[in-house]
């Protein structure tokens, strides 16, 4: 085979489809003829299709991707030189020509790229003309050299999708086109419900844990791909691996087959097929193999449909039930006996290293056919046989592919057997269509959420296949138990015992705080509240929500973000079903220290008291932006709660007091900014930066997945903060400037040590520092409206949407991760013209829509986004927002918005969002004043470089420039971090209680009586001349039911500041806030407690 030797997301030294590619390299510009001697038609539907491959050069100039295919017609013309030829767009909208191509960044390198070209223009300006033959053309900038490969070149009638529905829009594959060593996607082509507990996937790699499916790299040495069977899969990626997996798959017996034990091996088992006669859709996948056969699989809730139909002359055949993998198993991975009734009944017990909690899958079936024989397979360890007996094979047509078909029913229970059989009959007795039709109804349903005007079919396949990713995760660990009532096998408990209730596992919130959640509260917000309960669950059994589900508590990734995610469902209306029990969860995360792995904020023993994770935690930079983002959204939903009708009013006061702590928190950020770089860096727990050499632009390190460029715009909870810290919006513009012309090139991988994957491509996103291929710079783009500039955010968004989402015909469709739907949910908001930009709070960034006009159709109305000339105009003219009759007050009927952004009032209740769209760029959305968002007021103080910096609010120094425009200020006191009061607390008879102020929080000691504090005799000098007294904290020790319940806090003049009673810890290690009715001067303070009890800190806390 001949092709490209790097082609790090599918199979290298081969073309896209065939064994052999074409190179054609040109010095300049240059024409050469791949194909002569044609004499093919120029009509309607008539289209140009090829594959290319731009071969990236070293100085990373993408030279190669100027390339385009040109057509010789019968007169002697060439298309591209003639008016009509040099308007030909291929599908994306994207100029045709070598020069367009190029220009349009629309070629990713080192990738096959799938071109399409309507010639319908042509056939009409130039009717009757014959093409004669087809040339390669690049157009190289400045004469450079052009290396690209070529394949599948053709003329001839563009194929027409047909369907019924927006199902039939979907194609499940894309994003299968992915390595480890590049993503375009990493997904699998999934069948299954929406939400479901179950997911079936084609297999070309039966032994694989991690990439079950791949559109190319698995090929056969034909260059085609091969199935190894069809399997239940759990996957939430590859990266977490897959757990409990079983694959079903049909071996053709020989002509005697008497006594024939099948091969069971996978190469034996290994039949090749053509991705054109596959059908890949949410409900179902079905593929005809080489030699006659086809595999097909229905899916249900628990379980599924599988239809194996033999090759032609068939009269017997055996079917093969197979572990996949062995990894994690304490013995057989898999142990499946096939009875003489055609019933199988058996159990899965394996999975990857991250699949923490999973437990064993038990599964039980049913055979169409009658059994002949049945045993253990040859060629792989755990396979099980059963040959089945066909019908002679003496009808034609349809019946005789029925004669030779067996359905396999399979159901699933992590629980017993017994719930497996129950399951078996409530969802798969029907037929196979039965099955299908059934999980197409429940995909039309969530489907049917949207529909949009002006949207090509490319799009539309997109926008769809998006809903189908954002649908697919969470999956449910629900099931119905023998009493009907929803039941689960619980992964956050020992032994996986049944629990009663819904759960949903398989996300990590890390990826999708940004998007999925917010994505859920505006398209599915009865959906989102049962989601986001299911998690809960874990914290109502495991006393945490997972960081990451896989299923259970696995140690991966920073932040703990279901905290922002559930809050900000909360606080965009979403009717929560327990929303205390929410925000306890988040309040742990926030407030305790972790008590296993897997849960919790790692560094959170020094946070607590510092407020910043310090270095010797890895990648602590990311642990203390995700806190501070977490802190914000938990701040504003405790303030929710606390005014809420529904609150018991013993929560109120505490309420209020957690959500004033939690919001000073999230302005901790500045504890991390060293004005001297102009960057958030790690500090030491001595509060020093790292004095080795900076840079920015290399990844890992303090820094998940990326580098101090794609953090240094996290906190935009706090858009006034974050402007400030770069002397205001003119500084943060220009700072957003520099950002995207920078290129990021893939050459420093710092701590990781060789280039990881999110490198390569965030290099090819070509839009500067970009990392838009991972979720930790899924804001950026939005962020220039924080700078006053949205024009610039609604440029940028709109080239993401427009260059980022390509290849869906040959499984890409993506650019990086799409995890869990993480990337799906951006393309959906963004095109909508919305964003979450300020994450954990009712506002919704707004750029222009893609489509000229989008319905969303909510419970409560249908929400109708209006943008006439959407395909040719991107900037905002204006806009207005009309409500619906069932918005409520405040909802704003006929407003005229001049802000870049609308409240999630403005979106309910049947409203109507009307833009109005320019072709230039606009002044709409830019305000007057300097800075936006929470706290437009404030500008921010910075600590010294260097400076060390203690307490909860850490230190803040005015001194201290920020950015350009000269130095910053300090905020008023209720918009900076509070800090940590220096001074010692005693015990009545005057010993010294160091342990109350040591900042260890793993230790606790007894407390009683009276306790004294008496400030230092040195006042730092970077606490303002303004700082007052006002809260204090208390923390719990390792048995929160030891910690005091009532206690008053006293003056040296003995006015009473505080006093409290019937207080309670409910976790261990915990820190309880409490705020003073009114802020007073510091001075010497005396705690006087009703009960004794133990305490680990004590803080004073100064604003």
């Amino acid at each position: 085979m001949t092709g490209p030797a790097h082609v790090p997301a599918g199979r290298p030294c081969a073309g896209l489809t065939s064994e052999n590619a074409t190179l054609v390299r040109h010095h300049g510009e240059g024409r050469t003829v791949l194909l002569d001697g044609l004499d093919l038609p120029v009509e309607a539907g008539t289209e140009l299709r090829y594959a290319v491959l731009p071969v990236l050069d070293e100085k990373l100039t993408y030279a190669s991707t100027y390339v385009g295919l040109d057509l010789l017609l019968d007169d002697g013309t060439w298309v591209a030189g003639t008016e009509t030829g040099r308007a030909l767009g291929d599908q994306h909208g994207m100029p045709a020509t070598a020069v367009g191509q190029g220009d349009a960044r629309i070629l990713v390198p080192d990738h096959w790229n799938l071109v399409r070209v309507d010639l319908t223009p042509v056939a009409q300006a130039l009717p009757g003309r014959r093409v004669r033959a087809v040339a390669v053309v690049t157009a190289a900038p400045d004469g450079g050299v052009s290396e690209v490969w070529l394949d599948t070149v053709s003329v001839g009638p563009r194929a027409v999708r047909t369907g019924t529905g927006r199902t039939d829009l979907v194609d499940t594959r894309r994003g299968t086109h992915s390595t480890g060593a590049y993503s375009r996607g990493n997904n699998v082509p999934a069948a299954a419900v929406p939400n479901g507990f179950t997911m079936w996937v084609p297999l070309t790699d039966a032994a694989s844990e991690r990439w079950l499916y791949s559109w190319a790299a698995h090929n056969g040495p034909d260059n085609r791909p091969r199935l190894q069977g069809v399997g239940i899969s759990h996957e939430p990626s590859p990266w977490m691996g897959d757990r409990d997996q079983l694959a079903f798959h049909l071996v053709p017996a020989s002509a005697s087959g008497d006594g024939e034990v099948p091969d069971a091996g996978l190469a034996a088992r290994s039949v090749g097929f053509s991705h054109d006669d596959e059908t890949a859709r949410p409900h179902r996948y079905d593929v005809g193999l080489d030699g006659g056969a086809r595999v097909a699989v229905a899916a249900s809730d628990h379980g599924g449909v599988l239809r194996f139909t033999f090759p032609p002359g068939a009269t017997k055949g055996h079917l093969l039930i197979d572990a996949v993998g062995d990894t994690g198993a304490d013995g057989a991975p898999v142990s499946v006996t096939v009875h003489d009734d055609g019933t199988f009944t058996g159990w899965s017990d394996h999975g990857s290293p991250l699949s923490v909690g999973r437990s064993r899958m038990y599964v039980v079936g049913r055979i169409s056919r009658p059994v002949l024989g049945t045993g253990r397979a040859r060629g792989r360890e755990h396979a099980t046989y059963a040959t089945v007996a066909l019908d002679a094979a003496s009808a034609s047509g349809a019946d005789a592919a029925a004669n030779r078909a067996v359905e396999v029913r399979v159901a699933t229970s992590y629980i017993s057997e017994e719930l497996a059989r129950l399951a078996l009959e409530r969802e798969v007795s029907g037929t196979f269509e039965e099955v299908a039709d059934a999980a197409r109804t429940l995909w039309e349903d969530r489907l049917g959420v949207l529909d949009v005007d002006g949207a090509s079919e490319e799009q539309q396949v997109t926008l769809y296949s998006n809903l189908y990713r954002l649908n697919l995760y969470p999956s449910s660990y629900t099931e119905v138990g023998a009493d009907g009532e929803a039941v689960h096998a619980s992964p956050v408990l020992d032994g996986a015992p049944a629990v009663p209730g819904e759960m949903f596992v398989n996300h990590g919130f890390w990826d999708t705080y940004r998007t999925c959640w917010p994505a859920y509260a505006l398209l599915y917000p009865e959906v989102a509240g049962r989601l986001a309960d299911g998690f809960v669950q874990q914290y109502r059994e495991g006393g945490w929500v997972a960081r990451w589900s896989s299923p259970g508590y696995a140690d991966l990734m920073t932040g703990t973000s279901s905290d922002v995610a559930f809050a900000d469902l909360y606080l965009r209306g979403v009717d929560l079903p327990d929303p205390l029990a929410t925000y306890d969860a988040g309040l742990r995360n926030a407030t305790a220290l972790p008590t296993r792995s897997g849960v919790g904020r790692k560094g959170q023993d020094f946070a607590l008291t510092n407020g910043w994770v310090p270095r010797d935690v890895e990648e602590s930079v990311s642990w203390s932006l995700e806190g501070y983002i977490n802190d914000a959204g938990l701040a504003k939903m405790a303030q929710a709660l606390a005014d809420a009708p529904g609150t018991p009013d013993e929560r109120r006061r505490a309420l209020r007091d957690e959500a004033a702590y939690l919001r000073q928190s999230a302005f901790g950020y500045v504890h991390l900014f060293d004005a001297a770089t102009g960057f958030f860096r790690g500090r030491g727990r001595d509060g020093a930066f790292d004095p080795a050499p900076f840079d920015p632009d290399a990844w890992g390190g303090d820094y998940t997945e990326s580098d101090a460029w794609n953090f240094l715009f996290h906190p935009v909870h706090d858009g006034a903060g974050l402007a400030a810290l770069h002397g205001g919006r003119a500084g943060l513009e220009r700072l957003l400037e520099r950002f995207f012309a920078e290129p990021e090139q893939a050459d420093k991988p710092g701590s990781y040590g060789t280039a990881i994957h999110e490198m390569f491509e965030a290099r090819d996103v070509r839009l500067g520092q970009l990392g838009q291929s991972n979720q930790v710079s899924h804001h950026i783009a939005w962020t220039w409206s924080v700078a006053g500039r949205p024009d610039r955010t609604q440029e940028v968004v709109r080239e993401i949407l427009t260059r980022l989402w390509t290849g869906n015909d040959i499984g890409q469709g993506y650019h990086g991760d799409e995890d869990n739907g993480e990337m799906s949910a951006w393309y959906i908001l963004a095109a909508l013209g919305l964003y979450p930009l300020e994450i954990g709070s009712p506002r919704w960034a707004v750029t222009s829509p893609l489509f000229e006009r989008a319905v969303v159709h909510r419970p409560d109305g249908d929400l109708v986004i209006e943008a006439p000339g959407a395909a040719e105009r991107l900037y905002v003219a204006g806009l207005e927002v009309s409500a619906g009759a069932g918005a409520g007050a405040g909802a704003g009927a006929g407003r005229v918005v001049v802000e870049p952004s609308v409240d999630n009032a403005d979106l309910v209740g049947g409203a109507t969002l009307r833009f109005a769209l320019s072709d230039v760029p606009t002044r709409w959305g830019v305000l007057e004043d300097d800075v936006v968002g929470e706290g437009a007021d404030a500008v921010v103080g910075v600590a010294a470089p260097g400076a060390v910096v203690v307490g909860a609010g850490a230190a803040f120094a005015g001194a201290a420039g920020a950015g350009a425009d000269g130095a910053g200020a300090l905020r008023p006191a209720s918009d900076r971090p509070w800090r940590r009061a220096d001074g010692g607390w005693r015990s009545a008879e005057g010993s010294a209680l160091p342990h109350l102020t040591d900042g260890d929080l793993t230790a606790s000691a007894e407390v009683n009586g009276t306790l004294e504090w008496a400030p230092a005799a040195d006042t730092p000098a970077d606490v303002p001349a303004d700082a007052v007294l006002r809260a204090y904290t208390l923390t719990s020790g390792a048995f929160p039911d030891r910690a005091p319940s009532a206690w008053r806090l006293v003056a040296a003049d003995g006015r009473v500041l505080d006093e409290r009673s019937g207080e309670e810890w409910r976790w261990p290690s915990q820190l309880r806030p409490f705020v003073l009715d009114e802020p007073v001067p510091l001075t010497a303070v005396r705690l006087e407690l009703t009960d004794s009890g133990a305490l680990t800190q004590i803080e004073l806390l100064l604003a």
